[in-house]
């Protein structure tokens, strides 16, 4: 049976790096957030969307990320609801995902609200990556050329690193890019003998 270990981190943990170290180890990976950013532009969801927060997230009739995330971060009730919209349909395209991976001693499941949507508990275990919160901060404003205000505000609707490290088996601090691949190549390692 495959083993679906989850790895997640606050924004701007770099998650997304670790997880690339693990697919060049050859462990398959599945991207949570680009599936649910992929899902938003199929017109079924598109619509629901449009009647959850209106007409005003979408531009030349497409649904626009930065209008949504500028409503949803600061209305919690708002990002709830588009969540109980994309979520299931994420989890759906995930269990697909996995059957065609059986093969696999393991897989991992990158996500970056993994806890809070309730999906670590599909987990075997769950790999958290953690950086200090102000590289987390410069490196977000950086990539995504945002205030550090409005990264504040997302940072604020994800758990805290120390509500998730209670919960994560394994912990992977991603500061300096060649420790974190000897991390990586730990923790590899570890799932390969503990895991199977």
């Amino acid at each position: 049976m495959t083993k679906i270990i989850g790895l997640t981190g606050g924004i701007g943990s770099g998650k997304t790096t670790v997880a690339e170290m693990f697919r060049a180890l050859g462990v398959p990976v599945y991207y949570a957030d680009d599936e649910a950013k992929s899902i938003l532009f199929t017109p079924q969801v598109a619509q629901l969307v449009k009647e959850t927060l209106g007409e005003s997230v979408f531009t030349d009739g497409i649904p626009d990320r930065a209008k949504i995330a500028s409503v949803v971060f600061s209305d919690p009730q708002k990002l709830a609801q588009l969540n109980a919209i994309i979520h299931p349909r994420v989890a759906e395209h995930f269990k697909q995902w996995t059957l065609e991976h059986s093969t696999a001693p393991f897989v991992i499941k990158e996500a970056a609200i993994l806890f809070e949507s309730g999906a670590s508990k599909q987990c075997d275990a769950v790999i958290l990556v953690t950086a200090p919160v102000e590289t987390r901060i410069a490196r977000v404003m950086a990539r995504d050329g945002v205030t550090r205000e409005m990264v504040l505000k997302r940072m604020a609707n994800q758990w805290t690193d120390e509500q998730k490290m209670g919960l994560s088996k394994y912990i992977i601090t991603n500061i300096d890019t060649e420790d974190t691949k000897k991390q990586v190549l730990a923790t590899f390692n570890f799932l390969n003998i503990i895991e199977n």
